[in-house]
């Protein structure tokens, strides 16, 4: 008989309403999809401000509806006062409890779980979200239970001078709970893999684990999503993610100031991203931009449009100075659409010799590699690029889980 699975949807959940899915919402997204739809019992645990909420397959199903759909009902007065003053939280709360099956306080999880689960209960959580001692040793308590955790990547421990400061002790503390308690660990690469173990050693103990890349599926290329009276000018190029530190958009503002002295006309430059954290420099300068610049920023586009964008582009540019995975590149080379990016180790695993590759930090080679593709005709992508899929990436993780 196949063994009960409860996979953690707290990151879902919190991220229901606030705009376009991250590459981590999406791998929880499709690890609900692919999981509810398996043999055996299915289960959904979600943390709230109240304490817990256990979904049934139903409910868990639901809650995937809704995510695609994408509009959320109105909020109870509850919800009102634990959102505190978030109008899209209080929506996504009072949407989620009523899907729950059993609600239980922080205090009373492990005997929810034991009234609830079967003993034989496999946990997993993706989502880097509620990695705590409470929820691990909750599940532990079920008797002949499993705790598989992805840990897409040890960034906030490695590059601590790219994350917000109260990030890094919270990740520090999942961690150690994660080397504690995991009883397999799912890695994306090889290098995030080395990294992670290397902090699980120091933190005592280092679980077994398991390498396996994200799948990728590209949602519907539709032009027509962009907003209203925007066309992009040929030639372009996109770099797509958050506006923060470890990104470099620093590098780009300064690639274009310099293509400014060297060609006219300079491309266009789209900056698909929201407004990050201690990046007040660069903010400073996207924010004195002039209208007629070349470079403009366009936050909160849905999937289908920013696919659109990316596909027309002469490159998608990705001078990031660290990655988990790098989730852009794969789908810009998934659309034929060259790409050039910093040289990272976790890049060259899942990519190949796909990408141009450059330093972050040296401007010149990315201005002499963007003139060279702004010419006057788009050339043709003559590398082949197969992404990931997930059917391969749950083949070999159902054998393990």
């Amino acid at each position: 008989m196949p063994q009960a699975r409860l996979l953690d949807l707290s990151r879902l959940v919190s991220r229901l309403g606030q705009g376009p899915l991250t590459g981590i919402d999406r791998a929880e997204l499709a690890y609900l999809q692919r999981l509810a739809g398996e043999p055996g019992d299915f289960f959904g645990l979600v943390r709230t401000g109240l304490g817990y909420l256990l979904l049934d397959r139903a409910g868990a199903l639901r809650l995937a509806d809704q995510i695609n759909q994408g509009a959320l009902p109105k909020a109870t007065i509850l919800s009102r006062i634990i959102a505190r003053g978030s109008p899209d939280r209080a929506r996504a709360l009072s949407f989620v409890r009523t899907l729950a099956v059993a609600r239980a306080p922080r205090v009373l999880l492990a005997r929810m779980l034991r009234k609830k689960l079967p003993v034989r209960t496999i946990y997993i959580n993706v989502g880097h979200t509620n990695l705590t001692n409470r929820v691990l040793c909750a599940v532990r308590a079920l008797g002949r239970s499993k705790i598989v955790v992805m840990i897409h990547d040890t960034i906030p421990l490695d590059h601590p001078e790219y994350c917000r400061a109260d990030t890094i002790e919270p990740f520090e503390r999942k961690l150690a709970n994660v080397a504690k308690h995991a009883d397999l660990v799912l890695h994306l690469t090889e290098d995030a893999r080395t990294k992670t173990e290397a902090h699980f050693s120091r933190l005592g103990r280092v679980p077994p684990g398991v390498t396996n890349g994200l799948g990728v599926v590209l949602p519907d290329v539709d032009a027509r999503l962009l907003p209203a009276g925007f066309a992009p000018k040929e030639p372009y190029f996109v770099v797509v993610g958050t506006i923060e530190p470890r990104k470099n958009h620093a590098l780009l503002l300064q690639v274009w100031a310099d293509l400014a002295t060297r060609t006219a006309p300079v491309p266009d430059l789209y900056i698909v991203g929201k407004r990050g954290w201690n990046n007040a420099a660069v903010l400073t300068q996207l924010d004195a931009l002039p209208p007629e610049s070349p470079i403009k920023i366009l936050p909160n586009l849905p999937d289908a449009a920013v696919l659109a964008l990316v596909q027309g582009a002469r490159a998608l540019l990705f001078p990031s100075f660290a990655e988990g995975y790098g989730l852009p590149p794969i789908e810009a080379a998934s659309l034929g659409t060259p790409v050039i990016c910093a040289d990272l180790a976790v890049i060259r695993e899942v990519m190949a010799d796909f990408p141009v590759y450059l330093s972050p930090t040296d401007s010149y080679s990315w201005v002499e590699t963007i003139i060279l593709l702004s010419g006057d005709a788009r050339r043709s992508q003559s590398k082949r690029f197969d992404p990931p899929t997930w059917e391969n990436h749950f083949l070999k993780v159902l054998r393990e889980i």
